[in-house]
């Protein structure tokens, strides 16, 4: 374009340098440099002038837009990814940043090549593998049609277990390759352990920072909050996982029979006053304490004084030792990178040659079954205080159990199913840290440090005349109690079907009543139970999926969702298998074809999975 010049303030020069810029600049580089100028004009007003421009409508191109977009992608299995993510798109949306947030399996990959700023958020799952719904993000990364990536900032924060071999496998996996495509890294990777929380708020605090910094000067901030509105905010308590509601325990029963080789623990937990809401397949957060008894003997086993004072997080926030092990840090699993540290004060020649790389197998076995009060014992003197020594422990993991109940049909509660872990090792009992509170400490009327941890990667079909398919072993019924529960309060219409095992049938039928209830009043359409112990072949739910293989196709063919939720290693990596060999046989497919199949069914959203 050129400029008209009637009665212009610019001299030819300048009429000659604008004309060269403006016919150069995309119609976004106008608006924001257009804003810019405005913006300008505003710090350098008189102060009623710049009243005056603030009482006025602000269009959009007045506006100062952000040259660079930033996207969220997220790869979650239990929540943690998606929450924080949430939390810090709220944050950089306070900033008047631009942000979009997506599940991984919800962004097409090949817009990959458009996106400017880019944050990783992901889990690891398994050995190694990145959860569910990264699956098909990672496998176009890795793949020749990824795009490069030279225009890209980018950075990643990871979750996982230091306990497993491939420790935040996943996040790393993202971190190289995004690199290896060319983008640049606003801020270095930071990888979590089961205490993600304050590396979590390092990782955002350092991004928004970069993110800041490269910000264009001369904003204009317009978000406004009313005194009105802030005061409202400030007088509702916020429960969550930093701030924990402390719930009264109404109930705690067991569900198993007399004789029966399992404690399942049914609690319902008071949530009145605290605003939590959830929805069928959340689960519901418990921040668990050590068994006293347990913390005496390590006090005892080390010599340690209980009244010692300590600091336990960065803040400075100061416990008696005793008070510390009892709440805070872990001391009942032992991991590598927990031997690793002690090592260093101790000098035991074994420890080192256990540490070795080429005794992998032993250091596992030695780990398996073993506490912290073991690795005192056996490889000791220890050259370290007690305050140095629980410096290198992790804080206790907070336990996540699926709910097993609908808001809706039980408003201001919320109902847990929990197996009691008890097992005998290397000549002590030993037991679940979580599990064994909810069996012998919870009682009625105490109260636990719960939160809500949203899932939305195991949620019912929104249409609700959808067919569902529930599987799941012991425990791994709980969701499907939730799941029906809301059905029959929202009196959907859609076909259910369960599958569900455990040991016996006289002592082992988890919620039996209420499952045969909802068959008679047509809540439940099928259920096929497998009780392994009862029969001299054991019999489990995938060989009760196999038989029923022709109507379980159909089903799938009918736009049935497949819900999994129980033990990853064994249950459901059986389950997968059968589901697999059934779309295969019964839609004579190739083996490669059912697992398109399944893929396509897992990109739909109708293959979900909550196992651990």
């Amino acid at each position: 374009m050129q400029l008209q010049i009637m009665n212009s303030p610019f001299d030819q020069e300048q009429v000659e340098l604008l004309n060269r810029l403006l016919g150069t600049l995309t119609e976004k580089q106008k608006i924001w440099l257009n804003g810019y100028l405005s913006a300008v004009e505003l710090t350098q007003a008189p102060a009623g002038a710049v009243d005056q421009v603030q009482a006025s409508p602000v269009t959009e191109a007045q506006q100062v837009t952000q040259t660079r977009e930033i996207m969220i992608l997220v790869g979650s299995h239990t929540g943690n990814c998606q929450a924080i993510a949430e939390d810090f798109s709220q944050k950089l949306e306070q900033e008047k940043f631009n942000v979009s947030l997506k599940p991984l399996d919800e962004f097409k990959p090949k817009d990959l090549k458009k996106v400017e700023d880019l944050l990783i958020i992901t889990s690891t799952h398994g050995d190694g593998d990145p959860p569910d719904n990264a699956i098909a993000f990672y496998d176009f990364l890795f793949s020749k049609r990824a795009p490069k990536l030279e225009d890209v900032r980018f950075s990643v924060l990871s979750l996982g277990d230091s306990s497993y071999e491939f420790f935040c496998q996943t996040g790393k996996d993202f971190d190289k390759r995004i690199e290896e495509l060319g983008a640049k890294r606003i801020h270095p990777r930071v990888d979590c352990d089961l205490d993600f929380e304050e590396p979590a708020e390092e990782w955002t605090s350092g991004v928004l920072k970069a993110l800041n910094e490269a910000k264009p000067t001369n904003e204009v901030v317009t978000s406004v909050v009313s005194e009105s509105e802030s005061k409202q905010l400030a007088s509702q308590p916020v429960y969550s996982r930093t701030n924990p509601f402390r719930a009264e325990i109404l109930e705690n029963l067991n569900l198993n029979g007399r004789g029966s080789n399992k404690e399942t623990r049914h609690l319902e937990l008071d949530l009145e006053g605290s605003n939590l809401e959830y929805a069928p397949g959340d689960s519901l957060g418990i921040f668990p304490e050590n068994d006293p008894t347990l913390v005496d003997k390590l006090i005892e086993v080390t010599g340690w004084n209980p009244e010692q004072s300590v600091s336990i997080n960065n803040q400075g926030e100061i416990r008696s030792l005793r008070e510390a092990l009892t709440s805070t840090y872990e001391i009942t699993c032992l991991s590598k990178p927990l031997l690793q540290k002690a090592a260093a004060f101790s000098g035991n020649k074994e420890l080192e040659k256990l540490l070795d790389a080429e005794n992998k197998e032993e250091l596992d076995t030695y780990m398996y079954g073993r506490d912290l009060i073991d690795l005192i014992r056996d490889f000791g003197p220890w050259h370290a205080s007690a305050e140095e020594f629980i410096k290198i422990l992790r804080k206790i993991p907070v336990r996540l159990y699926s709910i097993s109940s609908s808001l809706k049909a039980n408003p201001d509660e919320v109902h847990l199913t929990i197996g009691a872990l008890r097992y005998h090792a290397h000549e002590r009992d030993r037991g679940g840290v979580c599990s064994l509170q909810c069996a012998e400490r919870a009682e009625h009327g105490s109260r636990l440090p719960v939160f809500i941890q949203k899932n939305t990667n195991f949620r019912l079909p929104e249409n609700p005349e959808k067919p569902i398919i529930m599987i799941g072993a012991g425990t791994g019924v709980a969701p499907y109690r939730a799941f029906l529960e809301e059905r029959e309060e929202t009196e959907a219409s859609g076909k259910s079907w369960l599958f569900f095992g455990e040991q016996y049938f006289v002592t082992d039928f988890l919620y039996q009543t209420e499952w045969q209830r909802w068959l008679k009043d047509g809540i439940l359409t099928k259920m096929d139970v497998a009780f392994s112990r009862d029969t001299a072949e054991k019999v489990y739910v995938q060989h009760r999926i196999q038989e029923k293989s022709k109507e379980f196709f159909n089903w799938l063919e009918d736009g049935a969702y497949i819900y999994v939720c129980g033990d990853e290693k064994y249950m459901a990596k059986d389950v997968h298998a059968t589901i697999l060999s059934v779309i295969e046989t019964e839609g004579n497919l190739t083996k490669e074809e059912a697992e398109e199949y399944l893929a396509n069914l897992r990109g739909e959203k109708r293959y979900l999975r909550d196992v651990y």
